[in-house]
């Protein structure tokens, strides 16, 4: 039976049940063994408007600290954060830390009224993590609104002191690239007349490379970014896709790059002329530096094989070669240009996507799940839902086996562990309701529903999930990105799922891991993880305008066996709702 308790009456019976789940929780917390311990490094992040102009137009953005794409966090593998968030704008706010695993400390994830409940204007919270067994690129970004147009940056994570990276040859140089897109309009007036109206918002107005959109854009002042390097020099590009709706190809013209890390995960390197990354994800690749002179683009422009609207802006960047020890050789006139692929060059994102294995070395193995304790079985993609305001009566409403998420009004980790009922059902479908030909023939009508319902998994449960794209609306790829686990890609393909038949292409032996991955146009993904982080989870499509049409879920994973195997408490200053 659920119980609907006023709000002042609510109010007290959290406070009461926080009380008493606190306290059992710190005594469990002194009971843990001891870790290895690493620095404890301290960040502010000043949430506050900043003039900013671009492609010849000043508006006023949200920032962290007045910077554009936000501060980069450094970090060491086995370091503890202390990220102090204060809120000085009008809009609720919270960060989310993308791929970090937060083990036992899902109150640090971020997603608003997922994990944690916004920090309000004029309020604090510090995010409490520990990065743990990780190492690499990830990123970090608003999780609220679409407030992650500009409030984003990056998070390096570096091996411990003296571990040298497992490639050669060592980098001479690190540089971060953060891709992006901007606005001319106040972001949050693009969704919210969207959702009016009932078409899609508007898109993005350039494309941006560390925040600038590059030569391509004739204004008076020059938004681009530049990379000097020398001859025979290796340099590490660290590459963020930050986009809100977008995947997008990179290259830089007449160079190859050696790929080597994938979502802060060791691959098995391979050359490439240019890569493919969803939203979400992070690609690290050598460089090397075996021009003796001259400027050539740096170029990233999306990748669209989908009968959708086309956002065709290209970012660039100059990268220069320079004088031995000098930063301040200009840029040679008229860069070469990179061939990228195509827009809707499918076979070459699907290529790059095939090479992509993990390391799976002595020091780094691939511990791929071989037997399974749950199977899932997700439809992912568009529909339609009744709309009294939109033209025609209906808008766009993405779905997860045709269930259309619902945010709640308090965060999801907090009904959950102070048992506070009537906010969520643990009843998310294993498979869709209806099944249908889902890259085929689209059935009539398809009216999604509402839901906030989660899917419970046991701890340390095995778990395989087929996602699955499907024609309702349109085929289109969906970047899938799962909060609080890395998980294996172990197939892929084109149409409709067969069980019968496509288990047997697995690769089930070095697979590539990551954090989020891309459900091909009219395709399917299969991944498997190991449930070993207790807590509650997001799942969604990482185009923006996706998980606000409700192409989102949650799963619920237990608490384990003792201590070890529990959430930690929730700290004192954590936001309220």
């Amino acid at each position: 039976m659920k119980i609907h308790l006023p709000a002042e009456e609510m109010v007290l019976s959290m406070a009461a049940c926080r009380n008493i789940v606190v306290k059992t929780m710190l005594i469990a917390m002194f009971l843990l063994p001891a870790a290895v311990q690493g620095e404890t490094r301290h960040y502010k992040f000043n949430i506050q408007l900043k003039n900013v102009t671009r492609i010849c137009r000043t508006k006023p953005i949200v920032t962290v600290n007045g910077e554009f794409p936000g501060p980069t966090i450094e970090a060491r593998e086995g370091d503890t954060l202390l990220i102090k968030v204060t809120n000085h704008v009008k809009y609720n706010v919270s960060i989310h830390w993308h791929g970090v695993r937060q083990l036992r400390t899902g109150w640090a994830d971020g997603p608003a009224y997922i994990t944690q409940c916004p920090i309000q204007t004029g309020q604090t919270y510090v995010y409490n993590f520990t990065v743990t067994g990780q190492r690499g690129t990830l990123w970090w970004h608003a999780h609220i609104l679409w407030l992650r147009a500009t409030l984003y940056g990056a998070i390096v994570i570096l091996p411990p002191p003296n571990v040298p990276y497992p490639f050669e040859p060592k980098p001479h140089k690190e540089i971060t690239l953060v891709l992006g897109e901007w606005w001319n309009a106040d972001v949050e007036a693009v969704i919210n007349e969207a959702l009016q109206t009932g078409a899609a918002p508007n898109i993005s107005d350039a494309h941006t490379i560390n925040g600038k959109p590059g030569e391509i854009f004739k204004c008076p002042v020059k938004d681009t970014f530049t990379l000097p390097v020398e001859h025979g020099k290796v340099y590490l590009l660290r590459i963020v896709n930050a986009a809100l709706n977008d995947e997008l190809f990179f290259e830089v013209a007449n160079h190859l790059v050696k790929v080597v890390e994938v979502d802060a995960v060791y691959t098995k390197p391979f050359d490439t002329k240019a890569i493919v990354i969803a939203p979400g994800q992070t690609t690290n690749v050598l460089l090397e530096a075996n021009k003796r002179s001259g400027s050539y683009f740096v170029a990233a422009r999306p990748f669209m094989d989908a009968p959708v609207t086309v956002n065709n802006k290209t970012a660039t960047a100059i990268l220069h070669y320079i004088s031995r020890n000098s930063e301040s050789d200009i840029p040679a006139v008229n860069p070469l240009m990179p061939r990228l692929p195509l827009l809707n060059d499918t076979a070459f994102a699907t290529s790059f996507t095939s090479k992509l294995r993990s390391l799976n070395s002595v020091q780094f193995p691939a511990k791929v799940p071989q037997t399974i304790d749950r199977n899932l079985f997700f439809a992912v993609g568009l529909a339609t839902e009744s709309c009294q305001t939109c033209n025609g009566g209906l808008r766009a409403s993405a779905s997860i086996n045709n269930i259309s998420f619902v945010m709640p009004s308090i965060s999801l980790l907090d009904a959950h562990i102070f048992n506070i009922s009537g906010v969520f059902t643990a009843d998310f479908p294993d498979k869709p309701p209806t099944p249908f030909n889902y890259t085929g023939t689209p059935p009539k009508n398809l009216i999604t529903s509402k839901g906030t319902r989660l899917s419970r998994l046991p701890f340390n449960s095995t778990v395989q999930l087929v996602l699955q794209d499907t024609s309702v609306l349109t085929v289109e790829n969906h970047p899938i990105h799962l909060h609080g686990f890395n998980f294996f890609i172990v197939g892929r393909g084109f149409g409709n799922y067969d069980p019968n038949t496509d288990p047997a292409s697995f690769n089930l032996v070095d697979p590539p891991e990551r954090n989020t991955v891309g459900v091909p146009t009219g395709g399917w993904t299969v991944i498997r993880f190991r449930a070993d982080n207790p807590g509650v989870w997001f799942m969604h499509c990482h185009l923006e305008v996706h998980t606000t049409w409700g192409l989102k879920m949650a799963f619920l994973v237990e608490n384990g066996d003792g201590p070890d195997q529990s959430m930690l408490p929730p700290p004192s200053d954590f936001p309220k709702c």
